[in-house]
């Protein structure tokens, strides 16, 4: 997926343009408005989402934001330091999909931006049964049976296998399974949290969990399910 970001603090921007190719995002990078503006002119079609900072030194946030909708339906984000309902619901009426205000985490950033992203998707179709190995999910009554007895899951650990039976094979980042745990409250958990929960699912779903064959390690990139 191809990102158009537009922000004018270049220390903020190179932040940001490493943290999104970390997660295989790709990305064009502008630090003005009329740069922004040519490449949207050229490349459009590319983008997958914008975003887009308000305050340029030669324009503005709103004015991109117009400019890409009028031509395609894409998700657009807004980055800004203006916390103030009246410059929120103007960016929302414009188009925009959300915002998030400076200074902002960045896992808060990608969650926001998956989260739009996931609403201009097509419904797919659910499978009702997931195999991973052993292991069976059984979506449609949320029961997890391990060589054909049940095993009981907490909610977050059944939302974290789903997750994994939704990508059997593929590495999935620590930051991206974060987010699939991140607590009914809306804070966000941490990586020792993480850690306990991906330990629990081998205990009890794993036949050997000191050599897991369900959830394996991938060193230095995350963890992946199955084969």
């Amino acid at each position: 997926m191809k990102i158009l970001l537009v922000e004018d603090d270049k220390t903020i921007a190179s932040g940001l343009e490493y943290s999104l190719q970390q997660e295989h995002f790709s990305t064009v990078l502008c630090h003005d408005f009329v740069t922004a503006k040519n490449v949207l002119a050229e490349e459009i079609d590319e983008f997958t989402l914008c975003l887009f900072d308000l305050s340029l030194p030669d324009g503005s946030g709103y004015e991109l934001c117009k400019m890409v909708k009028e031509r395609r339906d894409i998700p657009v984000i807004f980055l800004t330091v203006i916390d103030d309902e009246v410059n929120v619901v103007m960016g929302l009426d414009m188009g925009a999909d959300d915002y998030i205000t400076k200074p902002f985490r960045i896992r808060e950033l990608f969650s926001r931006i998956r989260s739009v992203l996931r609403r201009y998707q097509k419904p797919a179709q659910t499978k009702a049964i997931i195999d991973i190995n052993h292991v069976r999910i059984n979506t449609s009554e949320g029961k997890v049976h391990k060589r054909g007895t049940e095993i009981l899951l907490t909610a977050l650990e059944y939302r974290l296998l789903l997750f994994f039976g939704h990508h059997i094979g593929q590495v999935l980042t620590r930051n991206q399974l974060l987010e699939q745990i991140w607590d009914v409250a809306g804070d966000f958990v941490n990586d020792n949290t993480l850690t306990v929960y991906i330990k629990r699912l081998r205990d009890k779903l794993e036949d050997d969990p000191q050599y897991p064959t369900l959830i394996k390690t991938v060193r230095g990139l995350g963890y992946k399910a199955g084969d």
